[in-house]
């Protein structure tokens, strides 16, 4: 089995790096939606009064999350890549 390289080992430290900065993002978010909802008193996003800048948070976030997971597919598939050469 080969040893990845260095530019390989960089780019998959900096992946995972990624990655743990965007869940502490989603975790910002989550507070500022909880506290958005707190304050307008409205926490159902069905609701034709719930909070516009709610509304915005949980979309960011819901791209955050799907950012993620296509990183960690990523990051999963270069894995199997580097074990396979």
């Amino acid at each position: 089995m080969q040893s990845p390289s260095r530019f390989e080992a960089t780019a998959s430290l900096q992946l995972h790096a990624l990655i743990s900065d965007l869940h502490w993002r989603i975790q910002m978010l989550d507070g500022d939606i909880a506290e958005e909802e707190r304050s307008a008193g409205n926490a159902d996003p069905s609701s034709p009064t719930y909070s516009m800048l709610a509304q915005a948070l949980r979309a960011r976030r819901d791209n955050l999350r799907t950012s993620i997971a296509l990183l960690e597919a990523r990051v999963a598939r270069t894995a199997q890549l580097s074990q396979a050469a």
